[in-house]
């Protein structure tokens, strides 16, 4: 993420001309140069072969929608890490689920005040420089079970194969695997890896754990690694 006194660069996919319009103005006031896209295609190779400081992605698009396009830049290239805040024209509970599971940082719901944009846009964006600019601790490797993370490259292994992580995926898992067989409240895990994120929810943490379970569980379904503590939170498996 570049600096505040460099121009960071956001693009913006919204194929609602007067949205796209405000975003990129407000964008631009806040510091970024703004490109943008009004399909889900233009903005996937846009995606694949530029590395932005900020994504907005709606999720109605022509072409690929949004939760296709999250999870194909997640999937590969330059923006794996790349903040990504989803905009959505629903607000049930599931279609903010399936956008988080998909990979995004954050969603927004139409219609938006821009204030509450530009808090996202800061809280997401923050987020991301202070995982970047975080002090390596005493030891570059955490190794429980299954599981080995290269804290200097941000790799995770699980049973000796590498696997893609998000940011806030891999920043969960260290805080558990870190710590083998002690129990997070929701709201500890909120505090420790959202930080001063007032926009996201235990919900959040549940999507999360969700994705992670997929990704290292050899059945999510009957996990091994990250276990419920039923009516408190979650923890990872005790070393033997």
């Amino acid at each position: 993420m570049a600096a505040d006194s460099q121009t960071r660069r956001a693009l913006v996919v919204e194929d609602e001309r007067p949205i796209s319009e405000l975003v990129r103005l407000h964008l631009e006031l806040g510091g970024f140069t703004v490109d943008e896209a009004a399909d889900g295609t233009r903005a996937l190779a846009l995606a694949r072969t530029t590395a932005f400081d900020l994504l907005i992605l709606d999720v109605m698009l022509p072409g690929l929608d949004g939760v296709t396009l999250c999870s194909a830049i997640r999937a590969a290239g330059p923006n794996r890490q790349t903040p990504i805040l989803m905009l959505t024209a629903r607000d049930a509970e599931s279609d903010k689920v399936v956008g988080l599971e998909s990979g995004a940082d954050d969603y927004l719901t139409k219609p938006f005040g821009v204030r509450e944009l530009m808090a996202r846009v800061g809280a997401i964006t923050r987020r991301h420089r202070r995982t970047e600019s975080a002090v390596a601790p005493a030891t570059d490797r955490v190794v429980s079970r299954d599981i080995t993370l290269n804290l200097d490259k941000r790799e995770a292994q699980v049973r000796g194969q590498v696997i893609e992580l998000t940011r806030q995926e891999f920043d969960l898992l260290h805080q558990l695997a870190s710590r083998p067989g002690i129990v997070y409240s929701r709201a500890a895990l909120l505090q420790n890896v959202w930080s001063d994120d007032s926009f996201v929810t235990e919900r959040t943490v549940d999507t999360v754990i969700s994705r992670l379970r997929r990704k290292i569980e050899r059945d999510p379904q009957d996990p091994a690694l990250i276990l419920t503590a039923w009516g408190v939170g979650y923890k990872f498996a005790d070393v033997d």
